[in-house]
């Protein structure tokens, strides 16, 4: 009996403890938008303390937006990602300096083979806090190149997930992702422009 009980104590204190772990995390999240949101959410899930990357739509005026009508223009969307972290084993400063070094920072009109204004960058902030360590990381970018970057720093706005289909393409659709994401050529211009801080180009 005395070892049961023993047993029962050890297995209520695991449980209060696992308990008290799980509600320590630091749950935060982070928006951005690197052109397109396959390739930023595939990039985004590889790093240690991201939870999940969710592609959506933010920054416009029309609400609930579909890809075809972002897509189309006029909306005013980014195509961008939702990303949720656990701020005790990534910091938002870690994803931002990740971010600006997987994406084309000096182009305004685009990226890559995507242009036009759903294709833009931008980091999206939710506090001062954030918009601190966003603008610090730009600077501290545009000293590394030595050329201005035009990723703007913008207050967040409604963030819409997108369409069922777009989340985790990169999985559900490898090789059509693998063929688009080489033939547009993101990792070979990320590349070309970083050197060896490029993040995620290989």
């Amino acid at each position: 009996m005395f070892k049961t009980l023993k047993l029962a104590l050890f297995a209520i204190c695991a449980t209060v403890g696992f308990s008290q772990q799980v509600a320590a995390r630091d749950m935060q999240t982070a928006i951005v938008a690197g052109g397109c949101f396959w390739c930023v959410e595939a990039d985004f899930e590889k790093v240690t303390g991201v939870e999940s990357a969710v592609s959506g739509y933010t920054g416009g005026t029309t609400a609930n937006p579909t890809y075809k009508q972002v897509s189309n223009g006029g909306t005013g969307h980014y195509e961008a990602v939702l990303i949720t972290y656990d701020a005790d084993q990534v910091s938002y400063r870690q994803l931002i300096d990740l971010f600006l070094r997987s994406i084309d920072p000096l182009d305004a009109g685009g990226q890559f083979c995507d242009r036009g204004a759903p294709y833009r960058t931008g980091i999206f902030v939710q506090t001062q806090a954030q918009s601190n360590a966003a603008t610090a990381a730009i600077n501290d970018a545009q000293n590394a190149l030595g050329r201005q970057i035009v990723t703007p720093v913008v207050r967040a706005s409604t963030f819409y997930t997108a369409e069922a289909y777009h989340q985790d393409y990169y999985r559900t659709s490898e090789n059509a992702y693998n063929y688009y994401r080489k033939g547009c050529g993101r990792d070979a211009r990320v590349r070309q422009i970083w050197g060896q801080a490029a993040a995620f180009a290989g």
